[in-house]
């Protein structure tokens, strides 16, 4: 069976954007509210970081309960990981995750500044340089026979459309505007040449479109 490189529960708002403008330590997601844009992922049952019981059951939570199914490595862009531009000025700090991220598997972080590979809990982060298809073969290597998701962000994800190195994508739609920020499209018919497209609302609130390959 062929590894696939899945795009897993990615938020993009009604106008396309994965993140809003000013990242940084303490925003994460610059401008945006990532409430509004990833709500529906943390009211579900199966949201990992839940502390109380309940949860919503249905669409949202079959998508929450779907994000690590058969993953074995993750590649991430090095937005995603920090909000660190240039050389690495501070070698300590490790991520927006804490102790014990949520990857559980190898990470691939794409960066021009290459640095040592570090882990926590189960989750070794690995700086790497190289193009897209580059970067997927030593993460296939590392998911050894399981699937690969990318996890973002919007650009890095373009970076592999273009490269025409995705098999699969999720995608849920939140219905809030951003205006500006990293995008991902500026509607999702660009990429109805290469994929099939379902749409399903979700009574949360957001829409989930699920493209495959043609």
């Amino acid at each position: 069976m062929s590894q696939l490189l899945r795009v897993q529960n990615f938020g993009v708002s009604s106008d396309g954007f994965g993140a809003g403008e000013g990242q940084s330590l303490e925003k994460p997601f610059g401008h945006a509210d990532p409430g509004s844009m990833f709500a529906w992922a943390g009211a579900t049952a199966s949201w990992p970081m839940r502390s109380d019981p309940g949860g919503s059951r249905g669409l949202d939570d079959y998508f929450t309960r779907d994000y690590a199914r058969n993953i074995g490595a993750e590649i991430m862009g090095r937005n995603k990981f920090g909000p660190q531009r240039g050389p690495w000025q501070d070698h300590e700090w490790q991520g927006w995750w804490g102790d014990e991220p949520p990857f559980h598997t190898p990470v691939f972080v794409m960066t021009h500044h290459e640095r040592p590979s570090f882990t926590l809990s189960d989750t070794t982060f690995h700086f790497v340089g190289g193009d897209p298809a580059a970067v997927l073969a030593r993460a296939k290597e590392a998911a050894q026979g399981r699937d690969v998701r990318l996890g973002g962000g919007a650009t890095t994800i373009r970076q592999f459309l273009d490269a025409d190195l995705v098999d699969t994508l999720h995608v849920a739609v939140a219905p809030t505007k951003l205006g500006s920020g990293a995008r991902l499209w500026e509607s999702p018919d660009e990429l109805l040449d290469r994929f099939h497209l379902d749409v399903v609302p979700s009574s949360s609130g957001v829409t989930h479109h699920l493209f495959w390959r043609k």
